[in-house]
């Protein structure tokens, strides 16, 4: 079980991995003038200060945005996530790190929208706080998973659901795929996202094969770490499972992720891979 508290995982590896592949999402979106939909089960806080006590403790955005922040020759995909992640920081130092809804936010037209999901009472004040006034997005105090229910299917025919818990529960990987099952019969036709933490190889294995019989079809897996697995549960890496890739993406991830693992992995530890679970 993994307690992934935002706070102090800000701008490490596994958000770097998890937002540049929400990057491509939203972007692949942007490709056609009909608006888009834009759905955050679990949002946190918005933005995060890496100059925290909570950042701090373990300084693990020096894994993750710090060695990307002077990069002005990487893949498009790298370029467009850091505009988002400067746009935070007119100063040109890597203080404030945007979490999921300020990416995306970053990148939406008048007619886009988002909503934005969470369920801890200081997070969704946070939250609410960082979008106040803005009519394109709205914030919901409510559990992520029921959001899935309540808010699908949206008018709008295209868009994105992004579903990244904090994995607290030792069952939130069955949550999860259940969220997914529901949501996938509501909008058969959104793109969803959920991002999963790698702290041991079985465990990763055993969700991923989980999914194989669920039933979902058209779902691609990518994965990024930059540790080797040593017996301690620590966070090595993660991963995204995408249904209903949009074009071009696993072709994208496959030029992007190795780009990515020499950047950041340890050493040479670590590994990068991108596999369908299920076709169309």
């Amino acid at each position: 079980m993994l307690s992934y508290r935002h706070g102090f995982h800000a701008g490490n590896h596994a958000d770097v991995f998890k937002h540049l592949v929400l990057t491509l999402l939203v972007r692949s979106l942007l490709r056609k003038e009909k608006p888009f939909f834009y759905l955050d089960t679990h949002a946190a806080a918005g933005r995060y200060d890496l100059g925290s006590a909570m950042a701090r403790k373990n300084r693990e955005y020096e894994t993750g945005i710090v060695p990307l922040w002077k990069v002005k020759d990487g893949p498009e995909a790298v370029r467009a996530y850091l505009e988002a992640v400067r746009a935070l920081n007119p100063d040109g130092k890597p203080r404030f790190y945007p979490g999921s809804p300020r990416i995306v936010r970053h990148y939406l037209r008048p007619g886009d929208r988002m909503a934005l999901c969470e369920l801890h009472p200081n997070e969704v004040k946070t939250l609410g706080d960082e979008f106040a006034g803005d009519k394109q997005v709205k914030i919901h105090h409510l559990d992520g998973y029921q959001a899935l229910k309540a808010l699908l299917p949206p008018p709008e025919r295209r868009g994105l659901v992004l579903i990244d818990p904090a994995f607290e529960l030792s069952d939130e990987r069955r949550r999860l795929l259940d969220a997914l099952k529901e949501g996938y019969r509501r909008w058969a036709t959104g793109i969803f996202a959920a991002w999963y933490p790698i702290q041991d190889r079985a465990t990763a294995d055993e969700f991923l094969r989980r999914f194989k019989k669920s039933g979902i079809h058209n779902v691609l897996a990518a994965e990024f770490s930059i540790l080797d697995y040593d017996g301690t549960l620590r966070l090595n890496g993660s991963g995204m499972v995408i249904i209903n890739p949009p074009w071009k993406l696993e072709e994208d991830l496959r030029s992007l992720l190795p780009w990515l693992w020499e950047k950041l992995a340890a050493d040479g530890q670590g590994m990068w891979r991108v596999e369908w679970l299920v076709g169309e």
